[in-house]
């Protein structure tokens, strides 16, 4: 521990330069250059420590997105892959590290599924969303299990304060494609609500290329979401508020074994409340409560068919304290409680588990450098302790050009399925499916960044990282799990921003190269090399823009027989602010109609890459009226 009494002393040593002013949390909700999921409170992007992606509600409006993970496609060193069209299985990968390694959170509520791990991401509607925040690397010191990869927080969509304001948006496009939201935002100085409601449909496409069985019809989509956002100011010091998140529908998909017509009946809900209060200049605290729901009914329930269960429900709290030492100084304090239980068609060996923690972090900031050091400790009823801790220092070269130092741990806990799932039994023998003793994964990141302000129209982040990820869970010769492999990921990351003859850029660049240690295989389903360009101009009331994505090849399996080619996609978008109320919005995706796959599947006809979209188009009408 030489290292962190180094970087505390460090950390004690007096400043003259005063921690950043922040804005209030309402405020920062609106902003591209402030975060709050890299340390749970509301800082300056250029103040963190942590290599972060911010995307607004005016980013997702400008994108035109359609989905979670068409936004999250443009974070540096982020891959996807999804198994069809909308609303099916989707999978991310951010700095090498699996989709179970990365934390997700709506509104500060876990929202993965106990049984696998994962988060339902094609779930989520950006109709309901403000604002993503992306955090890349191990935040385990902050947040506990999960945060190997890194964090993505979303946050529920918010009103303003400033009087009633409606809205309502159709749109409609290829694949008998139909999205329909409407809402209510506003407040005053004191109160401030959005409530939202949202219908997407789709017949979608055929997510298998085979036609074996019944697998040649195309999978529809669809989604209700509704949410609820509102907040009320007591006093000066004193706020409460809390959010609704509600998702449900249905997804069609393919049965690749029998040719059926399964479907998967969703509901992905979150619910949590806040008090946020400033008790003195020195402290302030803030309590936050929720729970958190992932139900999925999938099968057929045609005569003869069977349908599997999994539901997870999850309560949590957390007690965050902020207390200003000086000027230059800062600690936060924190608990956190959550417990997970899981109900289904399945019966696990165990179906609750709750996990309790306490985590310190100091910051200092000053003239010649700034330093941060945090430390957590997790008490799982499962596993029992895990000590996981973080420190960084960063290096002003001037005025537009810092060096950020870190070290970062992680760590994430095996999942219900890992642990409790039951034996397979058949003529009075019985096989094993989990494995009750496995250990957590642990991580353990090196980063050096480089942050520029080149210009005031330009900017350029460069990350250079080292993650090594010991006990990581895989599957043995027999299908149990086991804490045998060691991997070994290495990246380069870049993130430009740039304004040139009226143009906005925005360039996400990430090269990763991560490795079984083991074997030498790199690790399945990463792309090794992923760029995004995002160019957009305004002329007056119209706006254009262009999208262009290049994801390298992947290999589909651990053993790296199985090798997906790389791809590039095109897409346009264009708006037109016809008056103060009526905007009008076109995207083509996908332009030339590359035929492409991002994971595979078998059947008994042989293994196939799954379909994705070809070229696709939607027009959009959105009404907002001024009162």
């Amino acid at each position: 521990m030489k290292l962190s009494r180094l970087a505390l002393a460090v950390a004690l040593l007096p400043g003259a330069q005063a921690l950043a002013e922040t804005p209030s949390r309402d405020a920062a909700l609106k902003l591209d250059d402030t975060v709050i999921s890299a340390n749970r409170e509301v800082q300056q992007r250029s103040q963190t420590s942590a290599a972060t992606t911010v995307f607004t509600r005016a980013d997702i409006e400008r994108l035109q997105v359609r989905s979670v993970s068409e936004l999250l496609e443009r974070v540096p060193g982020l891959s996807v892959t999804r198994t069809g069209g909308a609303g099916s299985q989707t999978g991310l990968f951010l700095r090498g590290t699996s989709t179970a390694q990365t934390l997700v959170l709506v509104d500060g509520q876990r929202i993965a599924a106990a049984s696998s791990g994962t988060s339902s991401l094609e779930f989520l509607s950006p109709e309901q969303i403000e604002r993503v925040e992306v955090v890349r690397g191990a935040r385990s010191a902050i947040y506990g299990s999960d945060a190997i990869g890194g964090v993505i927080q979303i946050f529920t969509r918010q009103g303003d304060g400033q009087g009633l304001k409606p809205y309502a948006r159709l749109a409609a496009g290829s694949d008998s494609t139909f999205e329909r939201s409407v809402g209510l935002s506003g407040g005053d100085g004191r109160t401030r609500f959005n409530l939202g409601a949202a219908l997407n449909e789709t017949d979608g496409i055929d997510a298998t290329r085979d036609g074996f069985g019944s697998n040649g019809d195309d999978d529809a989509y669809r989604n209700r979401s509704l949410s609820l956002n509102l907040a009320h100011r007591i006093t000066d010091d004193l706020q409460v508020g809390f959010s609704v998140l509600d998702q449900r529908g249905q997804v069609e998909y393919d049965d690749t074994f029998t040719g059926s017509l399964p479907t998967t009946d969703f509901l992905l809900s979150s619910v949590s409340g806040f008090v946020d209060a400033r008790f003195n200049s020195v402290w302030s605290s803030r309590l936050e409560i929720g729970h958190s729901e992932d139900k999925r009914d999938s099968g057929n329930d045609q005569p003869g068919g069977s349908i599997s269960q999994f539901n997870t429900y999850r309560d949590s709290a957390n007690w965050l304290n902020t207390l200003a030492l000086t000027d230059s100084q800062q600690l936060l304090l924190g608990l956190d409680w959550y417990e997970d239980r899981l109900q289904g068609t399945t019966d696990f060996v165990e179906d609750s588990r709750w996990n309790r923690a306490a985590f310190i972090q100091h910051r200092y900031s000053g003239d010649a450098f700034s330093t941060e050091l945090g430390l957590r400790h997790d008490d799982n009823q499962q596993f029992g302790n895990e000590n996981t801790w973080n420190a960084a220092l960063t290096l002003p070269l001037d005025t537009a050009n810092d060096l950020v130092l870190s070290y970062s741990e992680g760590f994430r806990a095996p999942t219900f399925n890992d642990l409790y799932f039951p034996d397979f039994c058949f003529g009075g023998l019985c096989f094993p499916n989990a494995n009750p003793n496995l250990d957590p994964e642990k991580s353990k990141s090196y980063e050096l960044q480089w942050r520029s302000r080149y210009s005031d129209s330009g900017s350029l982040e460069v990350s250079l990282y080292r993650t090594d990820i010991d006990d990581a869970i895989v599957l043995d010769g027999n299908f149990i799990p086991q804490n045998v492999q060691t991997v070994r990921i290495n990246g380069f990351e870049a993130a430009l921003k740039q304004e040139l003859f009226g143009w906005q850029g925005n360039l996400a660049l990430g090269l990763i190269d991560p490795r079984d240690r083991d074997t030498g295989h790199t690790l399945q389903r990463r792309a090794k090399r992923t760029l995004s360009l995002d160019l957009d101009r305004a002329f007056g009331d119209f706006a254009v823009g262009a999208s262009w994505r290049a994801v390298s090849g992947r290999y589909d399996d651990a053993d790296n027989n199985v090798e997906l080619g790389g791809y590039g996609l095109l897409g346009l978008r264009g708006s037109w602010q016809a008056t103060p109320e009526l905007a009008l919005d076109l995207k083509l995706e996908n332009l030339f109609d590359k035929d492409y796959a991002e994971t595979t599947y078998s059947t008994p006809n042989g293994r196939f890459g799954y379909n994705t979209e070809g070229r696709t188009a939607l027009f959009a009408v959105t009404w907002t009226p001024q009162f």
